[in-house]
């Protein structure tokens, strides 16, 4: 089957559907900026509120704290009581939740089109008139902490995660994890969140997301109505926190109870600035897909179903970030294998691009692959507010999203050999090693991710 016709007729597809409208924006004299993208194939739509604060923001001390917010978030207004704002959306056949990140918290409903001027007057009503009381917070307090403790300590490879970005970052917030440290949240008080609240959560630091069958000047009035009387106010001064250069490979290991080891490795790679003239944001982007992209790609081909030295083994990339960007390279060994034999065999497998390139064939499947992938995620309304949002939130904007596709499929081969041969050293590269402790009890191993209540 050739590729090049696909690849035209999915890129086609992903910018020309009439289903797909381009979205339209407006920005309020708050500062509040609305984006909506019209989708007209269902009579509902997703209203989504973004904050431009994450645990990015945080500082020492202080660690979680978006996090918590987002919990307290839902504890009501003098308007709204604790726990109407959900009752309300779901007696209106809809579904609502939130998520807390490295850059960015928000908020997000699913509803009937009919429903969404009372999801903007009730997301506006907690923007400015939150009540927080010191019983809500040492009550939600503890459903944090052990939300900690079943998604992180109990969890040997989030532990192995979080280990490593705290070894690896010297400077950078993302060393900290988005749920916290343990003893920040035991020493956090009430009044951090009130502040963090009066200090983040402003109209001239949000901006609200309604992908639907919606009409986008109707959208902007109704927004304007609910958002328009919040008054904008001075955020806090972000200075830069870059990370410096790191000076050679850091190793540490985690011992958990467990029953595989368990190995991630870590190297600092450069993110997206420039969507136009970056180019190798985008051949790291293809460099992880050649690898993990599918049951095709390389770790899975190689390292599990051949040489049969790994249990399962993934490699990943995210170069839309605030802060610093990685490459990851992660692994179970096969059993009778060790973590030092996965971490030859994924060492071999970069040495193998190092040196050999990647094939023509092999470009255009992941390139068609990357393509097709943009492609179904405009098939669900979520999908497409989440890939806008998370776009935005970075400090980019939607009018750019669809160049990176273009620029993903202009990739060359000798693009990613050089990114593998130039970023791949022991300089930058921090390896965790997860060593298994016996196991006394049957443990719940649950997702690390702590974004959704």
């Amino acid at each position: 089957m050739t590729k090049a016709p696909l690849l035209a007729l999915l890129a086609a597809s992903a910018v020309s559907g009439a289903a797909f409208a381009n979205p339209f924006e407006t920005t309020l004299p708050n500062g509040l900026r609305v984006i909506v993208k019209e989708d007209h194939r269902a009579p509902t739509a997703v209203s989504m509120v973004w904050y431009r604060v994450g645990a990015i923001d945080e500082k020492d001390g202080t660690s979680g704290i978006s996090h918590m917010l987002e919990h307290m978030m839902f504890k009501g207004t003098k308007r709204v009581p604790a726990g109407e704002f959900s009752k309300r959306v779901a007696d209106l056949g809809g579904r609502e939740n939130a998520f807390t990140s490295l850059d960015y918290t928000a908020y997000f409903q699913l509803v009937p089109t009919t429903a969404l001027p009372e999801m903007f007057t009730l997301e506006a009503d907690r923007m400015a008139n939150l009540q927080l009381s010191l019983a809500d917070f040492t009550s939600e307090m503890k459903v944090v902490q052990e939300e900690r403790r079943m998604r992180t300590e109990d969890s040997p490879e989030a532990l192995v995660q979080e280990s490593l970005n705290a070894a690896a970052y010297e400077a950078s917030p993302y060393r900290r994890p988005v749920i916290g440290w343990m003893d920040d949240l035991q020493h956090m008080t009430y009044e951090d969140v009130r502040r963090w609240y009066r200090q983040w959560y402003a109209p001239n630091n949000a901006f609200v997301l309604v992908v639907g069958d919606v009409d986008h000047d109707k959208v902007f009035h109704q927004v304007e109505k609910a958002f328009g009387g919040i008054a904008a106010h001075p955020l806090p001064e972000r200075k830069p926190q870059n990370e410096p250069p790191q000076r050679g490979v850091k190793r540490l290991v985690v011992k958990a109870p467990a029953d595989l080891p368990f190995i991630e490795m870590m190297w600092k790679v450069p993110k997206l600035r420039d969507v136009d003239n970056d180019r190798e944001p985008y051949a790291l982007e293809v460099l992880a897909n050649v690898l993990d992209g599918n049951e095709a790609a390389r770790l899975s081909k190689d390292l599990v179903r051949e040489q049969k030295v790994a249990q399962s083994a993934g490699a990943g990339y995210e170069g839309t970030v605030r802060g610093e960007a990685s490459f990851v390279l992660e692994g179970q060994p096969a059993e009778g294998r060790t973590a030092a034999d996965l971490e030859a065999a994924l060492r071999g497998e970069i040495k193998r691009i190092q040196d050999q390139g990647v094939t023509a064939e092999e470009l255009a499947r992941i390139k068609t692959q990357i393509v097709a992938g943009q492609v179904y995620k405009r098939d669900s309304m979520m999908a497409q507010a989440m890939e806008i949002g998370a776009f935005e939130a970075a400090g980019f904007n939607w009018r750019d999203y669809d160049k990176q596709l273009e620029k993903l499929r202009s990739v060359t081969a000798e693009e990613v050999q050089a990114v593998a041969k130039k970023y791949f050293g022991d300089d930058n590269l921090t390896v965790a090693v997860l060593d298994p402790q016996p196991i006394d009890k049957p443990m719940i191993h649950r997702p690390a991710a702590t974004d959704l209540r």
